[in-house]
């Protein structure tokens, strides 16, 4: 059984092996005719006449070559293999077939010139390729010649290539300098004639500059105590870690001491015509001057100084040339930083500067005030969130700029929202408060700005806050105190009424502007006291105003800090007032709102509106409180104001015609003063 269960499988194995066989050859009768068929000649030069014959083409797998002299039976020549053929001094056509593995041909004709005296009127050609500047074409032409051999001068002991009249042929240069390429051309006979023509590889001086290219000579002509030189990075982080910066020293001279560049071709404006240069600078508020001129003459030209805006750090300054004449021609770059200020070669008048470049947009940075039409704003939304950039329907009270950000909330998931990233990431290294103006249809509505990396999104930070008015321009904050300013963020992110899906309609239709860091937060209505803002109460005659936690938390008021006046003796009209930051918008409401904690019911309350630079300008309401040793929330009718005036301080007033005592009698909290 043993065996016949071996025997068995074995049969099985053979049956089932198979030769398999490859006999599909179809694709050769698809195949193409032989392609770029060229031939080259090479010719003793012993008066013999023997020629070498050298076919090539692609997709050739053999060659007949006919001589053109003697038999007409062509020879048989396969595919990288060549023949020999003796001629007399003469001109003669030889042609050449080639074959394709399924036999297709091509065919091709040309001249062979075999003569045994010297070649004459010898014409060389070598242009520097357009698209290289490292390469080298040549070609040439002659009377009697068989062939060319050019040495492009790169090594001494340099193997020559063979080329023929009508041919090109390159050379690709590893280093700048200058070259004597030497073309011999060739007869039969022993004599030869060759030309030999110099030719300069140079790196062209061209936009954008960086600086990096160890071959290009950065010819800086300083002037009247400017100096520039291109040098090692030392501050390389931030935005700039390349390798090569240029360091300007501004030295005693002249108040406009500088640089300049001269480009190896003119400055292509037809396009682009926003600079953008990033610079490193001792201070802020340096002035950096970026101008373009023609060499040939100085009057045609063009400038823009901007400031700098951060010390000790790199920033991409940009320079606005929209307005340039762009059919002049410019071919020169001025550098003058601080023109107007004579320099003292110290720390403090050296600067870096580095990838000087044109582009066609204007940056997407903060602060984001969406008025530039130069600037993409790409929104890109997300679940139901559509962003866009439109005329500002509403034109009034603190926000009266030309164009503003607009949010529609569609249907779709309730986190739906727009995000835009920047050109270079937020610096929170100072700044962090956020503030946004928002008009929003509804009192109460959410609005949160979020940050984030746009490589790695895990990396953000965010806050929330709510609107306070509706159908109006109000100035948002978002504290972003604790934000980890180590991280890289370039990235904003704004979601309207997050947690609930929009539907499409006015109710989900908000504006947005002016998003900005700022390194404090507003002195602006309303008032809620909870901002780690500096308060600053003016006191006059016995009035003491300061921001304290809450001591009476509870009913209608339990935030965490509260405002404490306490009436002292002095005069009857003791009391604080405080200067805001920002006129008050009296296009929200003309009713006031604000929460009292008074020690007796009947304690009268005067607010008063001032203009600070004008005291004339004011208009006051008292009321009296209702409540004793309870939160409750007062009401002044300002329905009367002339909305025409600028009020920007806040008086407040206890008791007025009362003097105070400093007594917990004349203790008196207040919050949340709002336009209701």
């Amino acid at each position: 059984m043993k065996y016949f269960l071996t025997l068995s499988i074995l049969l099985a194995t053979l049956a089932g092996c198979q030769k398999e066989k490859f006999e599909d050859v179809s694709f050769a009768a698809n195949g193409k005719a032989p392609d770029s068929l060229s031939v080259l000649f090479e010719i003793t030069q012993d008066n013999t006449g023997l020629v070498t014959i050298t076919p090539n083409g692609v997709g050739a797998i053999s060659y007949d070559v006919f001589y053109g002299h003697g038999s007409t039976t062509p020879v048989k020549v396969a595919a990288g293999k060549n023949t020999t053929h003796i001629y007399p001094e003469g001109v003669y056509n030889v042609k050449l077939v080639g074959y394709s593995v399924n036999g297709k041909m091509t065919e091709m004709t040309k001249q062979l010139t075999v003569a045994f005296r010297a070649p004459e009127n010898l014409q060389v050609t070598a242009t520097i390729d357009p698209a290289n500047n490292y390469k080298v074409n040549v070609s040439a032409t002659a009377l009697y010649e068989t062939n060319f051999r050019v040495f492009f001068g790169a090594s001494p002991n340099e193997t020559p290539v063979t080329f023929l009249e009508g041919q090109t042929v390159s050379y690709t240069y590893a280093a700048t300098g200058t070259y004597n390429i030497r073309v011999v051309a060739q007869s039969g006979g022993a004599a030869t004639s060759q030309q030999i023509v110099p030719i300069t590889i140079v790196d062209p001086i061209l936009l954008p500059l960086t600086f990096e290219s160890p071959t290009i000579n950065y010819n800086w002509f300083n002037f009247d105590g400017g100096n520039v030189t291109v040098i090692n990075n030392p501050q390389a982080n931030g935005i700039n870690t390349s390798s090569k910066v240029a360091r300007m020293v501004k030295n005693a001279g002249q108040p406009w001491g500088g640089s300049f560049l001269t480009l190896s071709s003119n400055i292509d404006f037809s396009a682009n015509k926003i600079f953008r240069m990033k610079v490193f600078s001792p201070r802020v508020g340096a002035k950096v001057l970026l101008k373009v001129e023609n060499s040939a003459n100085g009057a045609i030209n063009f400038e823009k100084e901007v400031l700098t805006t951060v010390a000790n750090a790199w920033e991409d300054m940009v320079f606005d040339y929209r307005t340039i004449n762009a059919s002049q021609n410019y071919n020169r770059i001025v550098i003058i930083f601080d023109n107007g200020t004579m320099g003292d070669g110290s720390a403090n008048f050296t600067f870096l500067m580095d990838d000087i470049r044109l582009v066609n947009s204007l940056p997407l940075s903060l602060p984001l005030d969406f008025e530039s039409t130069s600037t993409n704003f790409n929104w890109f939304d997300f679940d139901g969130g559509n962003a866009t950039v439109v005329p500002n329907p509403q034109i009034n009270g603190i926000n009266t700029s030309s164009r503003v950000g607009r949010m529609i909330k569609n249907a779709g998931q309730p986190w739906g929202g727009s995000f835009l990233t920047l050109s270079q990431p937020m610096d929170f290294s100072v700044n962090k408060v956020f503030r946004m103006k928002v008009f929003s249809p509804r009192v109460g509505a959410k609005v949160l700005l979020k940050v984030e990396n746009s490589t790695n999104s895990n990396i953000n930070f965010e806050k929330e806050v709510t609107t306070s008015i509706a159908n109006a321009w109000e100035d948002l904050v978002f504290d972003y105190s604790g934000i980890n300013a180590a991280n890289v963020y370039d990235r904003v992110v704004l979601i309207f009424e997050l947690g609930t899906p929009g539907d499409g309609s006015a109710n989900f239709t908000f504006l947005f502007d002016d998003i900005r860091l700022t390194n404090t937060f507003p002195v602006a209505i309303p008032l809620n006291f909870e901002y780690p803002v500096t308060y600053g109460w003016f006191d006059f005659d016995g009035g003491n105003v300061s921001v304290i936690n809450n001591p009476q938390s509870g009913g209608i008021n339990t935030s965490a800090k509260v405002a404490r006046m306490i009436k002292n003796p002095g005069q009857p009209w003791g009391g604080s007032f405080l200067t805001l930051s920002q006129p008050i918008n009296f296009a929200i409401s003309r009713t006031f709102k604000m929460k009292v904690f008074s020690p007796r019911a009947g304690a009268r309350v005067l607010l008063k509106v001032e203009n600070s630079s004008n005291p004339a300008q004011n208009y006051e309401r008292e009321v009296a409180t209702t409540v004793a040793s309870g939160w409750e929330e007062l009401t002044f009718d300002y329905s009367a104001i002339n909305t025409g005036n600028v009020y920007d301080r806040v008086v407040l007033i206890f008791e007025l015609g009362t003097p105070g005592d400093g007594s917990a009698n004349f203790t008196f909290l207040f919050d949340d003063l709002r336009l209701h």
